[in-house]
């Protein structure tokens, strides 16, 4: 799963200029532990600001194996579509930074390690990935 997340991840960011990212063993741990909260709490929402500093976060759940990892990614890299380069948040053409805010972190210039962790139960599949440094910051470009 991480040689997939890792490899989707750095297709998106090659094909607009931006460096690769490097996984992070430490990133990959509290990826993976959000996402068996959120599959034991029921939950889907980002974990709290002050609990992972210094680090954005990407999430997506679905259908428990109904998707493969590399369509889990592109539900968040497919949000190009509305993107327009700019400056944060004036980054959608929709209007709204939410419609891309998933690929614009995943793109995001300054952003060198990237960890990600899923965890599963019977109904459904939980995909955390986490960034450093983390992206989406209203006043600078994405790249």
């Amino acid at each position: 799963m991480l040689d997939v997340m890792l490899a989707e991840h750095n297709a998106a960011r090659a094909e607009v200029g931006v460096g690769p990212v490097v996984l992070d063993a430490d990133l990959n741990a509290a990826a993976l532990a959000y996402a068996e909260v959120l599959i034991a709490n029921g939950k889907f929402e980002h974990s709290p600001g002050a609990s992972r500093p210094n680090q954005g976060e990407n999430l997506w759940a679905g259908t428990a194996s109904a998707f493969s990892f590399k369509q889990m990614v592109d539900g968040w890299i497919n949000e190009k579509q509305f993107f327009r380069d700019g400056v944060f948040p004036d980054v959608s053409t929709t209007g709204q930074w939410q419609d891309v805010g998933h690929y614009t972190q995943i793109i995001w210039r300054n952003t060198t390690k990237i960890g990600c962790g899923i965890a599963s139960n019977a109904q459904r599949d939980v995909l955390v990935c986490r960034y450093s440094p983390p992206g989406n910051f209203i006043g600078q470009r994405v790249f």
